[in-house]
């Protein structure tokens, strides 16, 4: 039997489960040390009064087993943004289309928010996600040096 895939926004009652990405993508990156993200602060960040991150979600048999989790950016020269924070789909999916579905509603919904362009970063280390992305004919980037400053 054929599986069969849908991609929708995402809810607050989805948020277990894609803490449970977040999880599982942390392992593969050998960074499970480094979440410290919490249910509550999800909610707070992407429901509450001044939500700051959205996402969709792709299902299978009315189970979560991808993620798309998205925010807006300003950049000076191009404007507004889309910036992919984390493209997930669970180990077990992978390689089943689930991804470019992922992608492809992501894409879709910056160009219907009039942004200019949609960014993200992988790993240069991570094959699977770079070829996944050369598909789509993104740039890569060589000149930037990526900076962060932790508050807490």
């Amino acid at each position: 039997m054929q599986k069969t895939y849908s991609i929708r926004q995402g809810v607050k009652a989805d948020l277990p489960a894609v803490l449970e990405l977040i999880r599982e993508l942390a392992i593969y990156e050998k960074a499970l040390h480094e979440v410290n993200n919490t249910l509550e602060k999800m909610a707070e960040d992407g429901f509450g009064p001044q939500p700051i991150f959205g996402f969709f979600v792709a299902e299978s048999q009315d189970k979560i087993i991808g993620l798309s989790l998205y925010y807006y950016r300003y950049s000076t020269w191009k404007g507004k943004r889309l910036y992919l924070e984390d493209l997930i789909v669970t180990e077990s999916e992978r390689g089943n289309g689930v991804g470019k579905l992922l992608m492809d509603h992501t894409i879709a919904f910056g160009k219907s928010q009039k942004c200019t362009g949609m960014m993200w970063q992988a790993l240069d280390w991570n094959e699977p996600a770079l070829n996944f992305y050369k598909t789509y004919k993104a740039s890569f980037d060589e000149e930037w040096v990526n900076c962060h400053l932790d508050f807490a």
